[in-house]
């Protein structure tokens, strides 16, 4: 019988060590559950990091995969296809914007959104050849290229990459008065996460957002949110933005736009910034591609119901009460917006990793960062019933480490 064990020895001999994952081999998925090769089933917590908004395998996204699968799945964007032109005006009246521009993985969109926008500053605002800067938050999680880690501030991620790319200036998360005072004539945009997920699900002042809209508008900057995590429903709104009633110029996608199926990225912008690229300017062969359009469409029709964000809202106080019954004892800190969760627990307690690995024994699985901080995203099909397991469990494992 092949075991977990057998499967992670394995891994661990030919597979690149760039990930710590917990000793669970998963064989079958489906909805919430997973099942490892040994037959245990645990209730997923993480959903892939948003990347399976829906679950496992949705019968409408996999139908729409398989469908496509029988009739083409790449063409390169040196030809047309059926499915992009469809697919991105879902996705536009979805986000609330006029172009959209298909990539792969969500590094890709936050790259392909750094060009634009530097594009956009020199040719739209006359910002000298060579001078752009663009604005990010400390604390920032974009992805794992050698542009965007240049601009990190965890040194996991960023020490030994170098030399970096410049042309970023990093401020505070949340504070406003540093941006103001961070920005010239010279830059072109501020990047950030409306909810920094990796930093263990951040929220930011209330009136952060609008006032950095504000701002942006007043100092001709453009405003580019990365809704890679935050968006498609997560935080009981198509986007985090949403719920603080303020639109950017541009939004990077990805994540659970691919249903957990293919990867499927964009971004989503207004014509006056998108119209910048022009062909030969940026491209991919695999972006756009008719299977990636097919299940994203899919995607999009799901969550244009309203039906997913309204059950993430409505769930938002349940999951709070749960997580907080050892709210200072135990606990130090809980952040909830929707169906997303970080958790800070009493590093005197316990890690967040080791936190993750009782879960885990007791049937759930989520994901430690940042030493204490557990995040939660389980899928948006979760009922009430299984919300409170995964509450349940994490309580009785710190009631455990308090025994």
């Amino acid at each position: 019988m092949n075991t977990n064990q057998s499967f992670i020895d394995l891994e661990d001999q030919v597979a690149a060590h760039n990930y710590s994952p917990l000793p669970v081999v998963v064989n079958q998925a489906d909805g919430i559950w997973v099942t490892d090769v040994e037959g245990d089933r645990y209730l997923d917590a993480l959903s892939g990091y948003s990347a399976l908004n829906f679950g496992h395998r949705h019968p409408d996204l996999v139908a729409a995969a398989k469908d496509q699968l029988d009739r083409s799945t790449l063409t390169s964007r040196a030809f047309y296809n059926d499915q992009l032109g469809p697919f991105c005006e879902a996705l536009g009246q979805l986000v609330g914007k006029e172009s959209i521009l298909p990539m792969n993985t969500g590094a890709e969109a936050v790259e392909t959104a750094l060009k634009i926008a530097r594009k956009w500053g020199y040719l739209k605002k006359n910002i000298p050849a060579g001078q752009a800067e663009i604005i990010v938050m400390d604390g920032n999680f974009h992805g794992r290229t050698t542009t965007i880690v240049s601009f990190s501030d965890d040194p996991e991620a960023r020490d030994h990459y170098g030399p970096y790319t410049p042309g970023f200036k990093a401020v505070p998360y949340g504070d406003l008065d540093a941006i103001k005072a961070a920005i010239t004539p010279n830059t072109a945009a501020v990047l950030l996460e409306p909810i920094q997920g990796e930093q263990g699900v951040q929220i930011p002042p209330a009136d952060f957002l609008p006032g950095l809209r504000e701002l942006c508008t007043e100092q001709n900057v453009l405003m580019i949110a990365d809704e890679i995590q935050s968006g498609l429903g997560r935080t009981g709104t198509t986007l985090a933005c949403v719920y603080e009633n303020v639109e950017a110029d541009m939004y990077t996608l990805g994540k659970a736009l691919g249903g957990g199926i293919v990867p499927v990225s964009a971004v989503a912008a207004n014509r006056d910034v998108m119209d910048v690229i022009t062909p030969g300017t940026h491209g991919s062969t695999f972006g756009g591609n008719p299977l990636a359009a097919a299940v994203g469409h899919a995607v999009v029709k799901l969550l244009a119901t309203g039906e997913f964000q309204k059950h993430a809202a409505t769930l938002e106080e349940q999951f709070r009460e749960g997580l907080s019954k050892h709210l200072g004892n135990g606990v130090v800190n809980v952040r909830v917006r929707g169906l997303w969760a970080g958790v800070d627990i009493d590093p005197e307690l316990m890690t967040g990793k080791a936190a993750c690995k009782e879960l885990a024994k007791k049937g759930v699985l989520a994901k430690d960062t940042h030493g204490s901080t557990i995040r939660l995203a389980p899928p948006l099909t979760i009922t009430s019933e299984e919300l409170a397991i995964i509450t349940d469990k994490l309580n009785e494992v710190i009631e455990d480490a308090q025994a």
